[in-house]
């Protein structure tokens, strides 16, 4: 022939595309793909089978892993002796399948992601459960195959009593396609499997009651139940895993204990993973990580920092670690040999499916094998009755087959059953053998009648693929090893990364904001120097200060008149020496602009709070303006108009009331007014105000607002002298202070000139600051150098109104003034003798100033 003519011409588009179809169909169906029916991909299939044929069950000693993967290769899969040890592996690793099918003997690997050993180290055998796979195997139950060679032949699936599909879960790549299916619990999956036996037409939310979700051979927590009814209902969903945890304190220190990990998470990888995040600052808290798993059960040791939060660790460990993993469902495997995504009531029905075609070529192999028994026991018991003339045909023939054929004549036997008899032992017709033959025929009678009856009635089948089912589960089934939360939420908010701790929150003049934790500023004597609270950096100083915690939102209210929000835990945290970051960078605030009021609120998304609460405002002139909570409930980064102000005022505080509080504003002369709320009628965002209090003159400014409300059914007298019931506290720029109760301002209409609330001197200076205190709070001053003292409130007595209060806060040594106070949580005094105070030396108590009477009568001045 002509070399011309051996060539074939084609067109290479169709070529690559025919041949490639054939790979990937090749690859799906015959590779990487489980079968519905047992669960295994060929592979895993073959081996078992091997195992099976060469006798090495769990009965028997092991054998080296490569004479059975050797075995494989030869016999079954001509394929890479890699990729049939990796799953003969696999199938013995107790952290990869929920119920292992093979009892390795040797290094198989390890949680770690350790390798196992090579195969001419370690050696297997099938386990119990692993034979269970093949019961009835031999009984024509499945079909069998001829092998690549045809020198064999194997099962195209196996007779498995177990839906090893959803028991052991699967896992593959495929040609344009992929599989991953979660392990379940073995009862549970038979429970639901007995359940839909019963009731066909169940669907998945019934199901569910049986089979709660996967449960993974490493344990864990599944996060809610969304992802597993979503997986169950559609074949495709996400489920998430967290670590089981615990914390244990060791003396001052915390740790968080980790007893189990996501499935296919790497322990090894896990713990480098966190150490590195330690390392590069990314998770703060953490001083140290120990492996101290052993044979008991996995331990991971995670120490914390003294002052570090537990729970707030812990999240960020969730959140940028596999502590917290999710496990995506792919329920993909191969039906009728094709691939298809399967429900998990799908998964069930074919299982089911092929118990029952099983249990039916079984009972029919049964009753083929007894009724050839019984074929056969007949001739013998016949042979046995008339034992002296067939002795005498045997004997007179010249050949077995005319001794067949004499037989066959005379009694009416057929082949079989002549042949039978000729090839019978004689002992087996003494009397007690056959008594013994009797009894095994009835025997076989009735066991043939049984079998019938599994054949033509549907509801007795149906009982027996039950018991055996129900058999299999009380033998092997065992405890979940998965929790599942079903409240559990797979997402994190940002407050779970935050502790809710307490903290103050300060801006300085030139609009640094920071946020120190208030367990920095120890509460010292009234009297004292304080200690360094701020930077000291030349022209500035601390402005504001507020109390708050980590997951409050904070609303800024600027000189301007915008309102901005922001959450506490969003603000820099540092100590008492940390500059803190400009607030105009965070908040979009005009270079021009700043904030000069801030209220911190719990939960800003609680609508019944919104929708019952107001905002009150209050000016530099003394305007006032009440609005409607709801107007600001609603965050926005670019900020939103507030309140419009006249030129030249400035928002100086703003509150949250009730609607019918009462509202009391102080001046920078030492007076004050005290109105009912209801008085000053709701506005919108845009208004301007009413007028509260006139001031006494140009220099004259309001220097904060405060809200009050008195509790119904109590006397004047008894809230007097209750610690419980606010009092009116008033500061000085100079370091006095004094508390006076409520009753000393008795209240007036707005728009008046007030009254004289301290006795304002050249030694006090003017009044900066009025509060709402009890005797449970603590007071924070800070003073323009930056330094600050934190003091209990109960030891400030209650004084009249018209006084110059006592020292709170030393200021002569250093001719300093204080900038901004607040009032926070109590604290128990410590002994202040060994507190240093700013300069290093230990704070001492100043005499108090004593109470100077106002020789003159203040008036009120509506």
């Amino acid at each position: 022939m002509d070399q011309q003519d051996r060539i074939i011409k084609v067109d290479i588009n169709e070529t690559m595309k025919s041949s490639y179809i054939d790979y990937s169909m090749s690859v799906i169906v015959a590779r990487a793909l489980p079968d519905v029916r047992d669960g295994f991909k060929p592979v895993h299939r073959r081996i078992l089978f091997d195992m099976m044929e060469q006798g090495i069950t769990s009965d028997k000693a092991t054998k080296k892993s490569a004479r059975i993967v050797g075995d494989v290769l030869g016999k079954y899969h001509p394929h890479g002796d890699s990729s049939v040890y990796g799953a003969l592996v696999r199938l013995a690793q107790p952290w990869a399948m929920r119920y292992t099918l093979v009892d390795g003997q040797g290094n198989f690997g390890s949680v770690d992601g350790d390798g196992a050993a090579a195969m001419r180290y370690t050696e297997a055998r099938l386990t119990k459960l692993g034979e269970v796979m093949m019961d009835d195997l031999y009984k024509d139950t499945v079909d069998f195959q001829p092998t690549y060679d045809d020198s064999n032949t194997e099962p195209t699936v196996l007779s498995t009593k177990i839906p090893n599909l959803l028991v052991n879960g699967a896992t593959g790549i495929a040609v344009g396609m992929a599989t991953n299916i979660p392990t379940h619990n073995l009862g549970e999956v038979i429970d639901g499997c007995v359940a839909y036996i019963d009731n066909p037409d169940i669907d998945t939310d019934g199901l569910m009651q049986y089979i709660k979700g996967p449960d993974f051979p490493t344990g864990g927590i599944i996060c809610g139940i969304d992802g597993i009814k979503e997986a169950y209902e559609t074949g495709r969903g996400r489920i998430v895993i967290r670590s089981k945890t615990d914390f244990e304190t060791d003396g001052q220190h915390e740790k968080i204990i980790v007893n189990e990990i996501p499935y296919n998470v790497n322990k090894s990888e896990l713990i480098k993973r966190i150490a590195d995040l330690v390392n590069e600052k990314k998770i703060e808290g953490i001083s140290n990580v120990n492996d101290e798993s052993d044979r008991e059960g996995m331990r991971i040791v995670i120490d914390l920092k003294r002052d570090a939060n537990s729970n707030v660790v812990l999240n960020k460990l969730y959140k940028m670690t596999e502590l917290q993993s999710s496990f995506s469902v792919n329920c993909i495997a191969i039906v009728r040999k094709r691939p298809k995504t399967l429900t998990l009531k799908d998964c069930i029905k074919e299982f089911v499916d092929h118990r029952h075609e099983v249990t039916i070529r079984r009972t029919k192999f049964d009753k083929k094998k007894a009724e050839e028994r019984a074929h056969l026991l007949q001739a013998l018991i016949i042979a046995s009755d008339n034992i002296d003339e067939v002795v005498q045909i045997i004997k007179s023939s010249k050949t077995p087959q005319e001794a067949q054929t004499r037989l066959m004549e005379r009694f009416g036997f057929d082949e079989a059953q002549a042949k039978y008899v000729v090839d019978m032992r004689l002992s087996q017709l003494t009397g007690l053998q056959q008594e013994k033959l009797h009894a095994e025929y009835n025997d076989l009678l009735k066991l043939i009648e049984y079998l019938q009856q599994i054949l033509d009635d549907p509801e007795l089948c149906k009982k027996v693929m039950k018991d055996e089912l129900i058999e299999v589960k009380e033998k092997y089934g065992d405890e979940r090893k998965t929790v599942i939360d079903p409240r559990g939420s797979q997402n994190f908010n940002p407050e779970d990364f935050y502790a809710d701790d307490a903290c103050v929150v300060t801006i300085s003049h030139l609009g640094y904001i920071k946020r120190t934790p208030l367990t920095e500023f120890r509460t010292q004597a009234r009297g004292g120097v304080g200690s360094k609270g701020g930077s000291a950096r030349e022209a500035d100083f601390i402005e504001h200060i507020y109390p708050a915690t980590g997951h409050n939102t904070m609303m800024f209210f600027t000189q301007k008149g915008r309102c901005y929000w922001m959450k506490v835990y969003d603000i820099p945290e540092g100590g008492k020496t940390f500059k803190g970051r400009a607030v105009q960078n965070m908040l979009n605030i005009d270079s021009d602009d700043k904030a000069t009021a801030f209220i911190c609120i719990k939960n800003i998304n609680d609508q019944e709070f919104v929708d019952n609460h107001n905002l009150m405002f209050c000016t530099k002139m003394g305007i006032v303006k009440k609005t409607a909570f709801a107007n600001y409930a609603r965050p926005r980064s670019t900020g939103i108009i507030a309140i419009n102000l006249v030129e030249g005022d400035m928002v100086k505080d703003v509150l949250l009331t009730s609607g019918t509080d009462e509202i009391m504003i102080a001046s920078r002369d030492g007076r004050a007014i005290r109105f009912v709320e209801n008085t000053v009628r709701v506005m919108g965002r845009g208004a301007t105000g009413v007028k509260a209090l006139k001031l006494n003159g140009p220099d004259d400014e309001i220097v904060g607002m405060i809200s009050l409300q008195k509790p119904e059914g109590l006397s004047e007298e008894e809230m007097i002298n209750d610690p419980t019931i606010p009092t009116v506290l008033v500061v000085s720029e100079n370091g006095y202070g004094k508390r006076s109760s409520i009753f000393d301002y008795r209240i007036t209409n707005r728009n008046g000139k007030g009254i004289k609330t301290l006795n304002i001197t050249e030694k006090t200076g003017k009044l900066i600051a009025i509060k709402s205190v009890t005797d449970d709070d603590d007071l924070m001053i800070i003073n323009k150098s930056g330094i600050a003292i934190r003091l209990a409130l109960k030891t400030v007595r209650i004084q009249g109104r018209n006084t110059q209060g006592v020292t709170l806060i030393n200021l002569k040594k250093r001719n300093d003034a204080i900038s901004s106070v607040c009032k926070v949580e109590h604290e128990e005094v410590e002994d202040d003798e060994n507190v240093p105070d700013a300069d290093g030396q230990t704070n001492m108590t100043y005499k108090e100033t004593p109470e100077v009477e106002n020789t003159n009568n203040e008036t009120s001045e509506e």
